[in-house]
C-alpha cells in the first residue's frame, strides 16, 4: 500500500488507479470494515489524526478530483464528506523520499512522464498535507539500498540528518 503525500497529478495512469484502490482499502480499514492491513505503516498518519475517517475522505477527494480532471470515472459514492479542518503534517524528507521513489517507478512504467517530472524544479504535495522541515517519516519502510538522490530540494530549509537503521 502506498498513500502518496505527493500531489496525485504526478502519477501515471497505473499509479493513479492504484492510489484510488489503496486509499479505498485504507478507508475500509479505518472504518473497521476489513481485518487486513490494520497495522500497515502507511495508515499511521491517518489513524493518529483526530478524525481518521474525515482525513482519509479528504485524501480520497483529492485523488478523485485529479482523476475526474483526467476523465476517469471513479465512483464518487464510495467517498464520505471532505470536511477536514486539521491538515496532516508531512516532512520535506518524506516528500523527497517519495519523489525519488516515484521517479524510480515512472522510469520503468512511463519513461515519458519520468522525463517530464525528473526535470521538475519543485513539487507540491496532496492538498491534505502541510509541509514542514524534517526527516523521512518514522513509519516509512526504507530499503537497505537507498535510491540515489535525483536532485536537491528547492524548498529545503534544514539538512536532513542521516537515518540510522
Amino acid at each position: 500500500m502506498r498513500l502518496w503525500s505527493l500531489h496525485p497529478k504526478y502519477l501515471d495512469p497505473q499509479g493513479l488507479v492504484a492510489l484510488w484502490r489503496e486509499a479505498l482499502l485504507a478507508r475500509a480499514v479505518l472504518s473497521g470494515n476489513t481485518r487486513g492491513y490494520r497495522s500497515h505503516p502507511q495508515l499511521e498518519r491517518f489513524s493518529s489524526h483526530a478524525s481518521p475517517l474525515a482525513a482519509i475522505d479528504s485524501y480520497l477527494h483529492g485523488v478523485y478530483t485529479e482523476a475526474s480532471g483526467r476523465g476517469y470515472a471513479f465512483d464518487r459514492s464510495k467517498l464520505g464528506r471532505a470536511r477536514i479542518r486539521t491538515r496532516i503534517v508531512v516532512t520535506e524528507g518524506q516528500l523527497e523520499h517519495e519523489w525519488r521513489h516515484l521517479l524510480e517507478k515512472l522510469s520503468a512504467r512511463s519513461p515519458e512522464l519520468h522525463r517530464r517530472w525528473a526535470s521538475q524544479a519543485d513539487w507540491v504535495c496532496h492538498p491534505l498535507f502541510d509541509i514542514r522541515p524534517g526527516p523521512i517519516a518514522a513509519w516509512e519502510r526504507i530499503r537497505s539500498n537507498p535510491m540515489p538522490a535525483t536532485r536537491k530540494l528547492k524548498a529545503r530549509r534544514t539538512a536532513r540528518p542521516e537515518r540510522k537503521e
